[in-house]
């Protein structure tokens, strides 16, 4: 991750030719985590998602909606928000790629390219997915069909401009290799490079001839800007960047990006038609692309034929939000495949949540009302206990710092682990039937376990911030997420004397 004090964090702009799906909620739960992250380290943080709404495949949607497509994607960008919200996203802005402001500015970086003679007209031919909206060389096919859609391609040969994507191709090769875009995990870097030295970039088309669904070349109103460099613009135009020449509102603050979050099936473009645009436009690059896999259901790919989809709004029902924000972001490390099925989410959700941390804060209050009259007692004794924790918080913050959001989760599952080792090994629930609450040694492990339920609520509040606050409430801390993380995340931030109070169930058992 860059040094710098701000950060800028992006989920790609989401098609909407469909409803939200567990891919899109992944990315941007993912970038959610992220960002509720290095608010709380106290970096200036903004996080953009939006939709993509221009393109024939779009208008064809429309039609067969019986709908003008602007009410279509009004409808259908408005479910998106309001899925959004329902998962307790954090987003700083929603762009739309039908904004006036964002039009204007993508005429503006059309003609830009265009005037420094990047943009050229020729004629193209080629085979074109509509699907994936997008031209296809040979190599990219599989048994003769996309290998995303299983469609067969159309031939199409048609007036165009091109994008001199191969003026750029050096220069982006050797910003990958030596990470001044840096590309992770790894083995995508990789995938990246041999790419480039294996086929090269050859030219895209920038324009289409017959799509009226879009925007209007500036200096030439028979073409509509293709879908790609519309669409890669709102990283820009969500920032208030309103063209080369306009005002770079917030992007003079937060560009480059600090990582953009994609699937592994939109890293190609990004690496290069989206790299090399910003090199045309005389901006840099973004720092970081950062690509996660797909999820599969019991090992075959989600499709609504096979009837393994698990729809977003399902899983809400089921897990709660903070449930699902937590399973998702735990079920793989991030940047990999995940195989996911109902049995599996509901024994993960039952072993880690239910049964783990929802059953350690139950218990842990229900014995300090039972042998403290819900008073926190004051430690009397030493412990090497702190000592453990420190190491995990530690972990955590090399996780979330490298975006291995997985293993923040599995920091948190270790002190969990350790704490109830810790209660069984020194069987309190003896010592509250004996009447031994005031030894010294008794009293000092209550305090050390309830300050650690502080700490988890710290390290689970990127990741589930309506559960960190209900710990929180429990131990009678009412202004905690207030406090600056640096300070709060040392031990010894609980009082003792506060007043716990037993909470609800933050995790009904499934």
């Amino acid at each position: 991750m860059s040094n710098k004090k701000t950060f800028y964090v992006t989920t790609p702009i989401y098609y909407v030719n469909a409803q939200p799906h567990l891919g899109h909620t992944y990315t941007t739960i993912a970038a959610d985590v992220l960002a509720r992250y290095h608010r709380m380290i106290s970096e200036t943080t903004y996080f953009m998602t939006g939709t993509d709404e221009h393109g024939a495949k779009i208008a064809e949607k429309a039609a067969e909606a019986g709908q003008e497509p602007q009410v279509f994607v009004d409808e259908v960008a408005a479910k998106f928000q309001l899925a959004w919200e329902e998962l307790n996203i954090s987003n700083d802005n929603f762009i739309r790629t039908t904004n006036p402001k964002h039009m204007a500015a993508v005429s503006q970086a059309m003609q830009y390219m265009y005037d420094k003679g990047d943009i050229y007209k020729s004629k193209y031919e080629g085979l074109y997915c509509q699907g994936c909206e997008q031209f296809k060389n040979e190599k990219d096919l599989v048994d003769g069909l996309c290998p995303d859609h299983k469609t067969k391609l159309q031939w199409m040969s048609e007036e165009a401009y091109m994008f001199k994507l191969s003026a750029y191709q050096d220069i982006l090769l050797e910003k990958i290799k030596t990470d001044k875009l840096k590309i992770r995990p790894l083995e995508r870097k990789n995938e990246m490079i041999s790419f480039f030295e294996q086929f090269g970039l050859n030219d895209v088309a920038f324009s289409r001839q017959k799509v009226k669904w879009g925007i209007v070349v500036p200096w030439d109103e028979s073409q509509t800007v293709y879908v790609w460099a519309d669409a890669f613009l709102n990283y820009l135009t969500g920032l208030g960047w309103q063209g080369p020449k306009g005002e770079a509102g917030l992007a003079k603050e937060f560009w480059p990006a600090s990582v953009q979050l994609i699937g592994k099936d939109i890293m190609r473009v990004h690496a290069t038609i989206w790299a090399a645009m910003l090199l045309s436009l005389d901006l840099p690059t973004m720092e970081q692309l950062f690509v996660h896999g797909f999820f599969l259901s019991d090992g075959q790919k989600m499709s609504k034929s096979l009837g393994n989809v698990i729809a977003p709004e399902e899983l809400v029902e089921k897990y709660g939000v903070d449930g699902v924000r937590y399973l998702l972001m735990g079920v793989t490390p991030f940047g990999n495949d995940g195989d996911i099925t109902w049995k599996f989410l509901d024994d993960k959700y039952n072993a880690e949540l239910a049964n783990g941390l929802g059953n350690l804060v139950s218990r842990l209050i229900t014995m300090t009302i039972t042998g403290y009259n819900g008073l926190v007692p004051t430690p009397e004794a030493d412990n090497n206990y702190s000592t453990e924790i420190e190491a995990q918080i530690s972990e955590w913050q090399k996780s979330l710092e490298n975006i291995a959001l997985a293993g923040g989760l599995t920091a948190v599952g270790k002190i969990i682990s350790m704490l109830d080792k810790q209660i069984t090994d020194a069987t309190p629930w003896k010592a509250l039937k004996e009447g031994r609450t005031n030894e010294p040694q008794i009293q000092t492990d209550f305090y050390h376990w309830l300050e650690s339920l502080r700490i988890i609520g710290w390290l689970i509040w990127p990741y589930m911030p309506t559960v960190a606050q209900g710990i929180w409430q429990s131990l009678g801390l009412v202004n905690e997420s207030e406090q600056a993380f640096e300070v709060a995340i040392k031990w010894g931030g609980l009082k003792p004397g506060s007043q716990v109070q037993k909470p609800e169930s933050l995790f009904p058992r499934i």
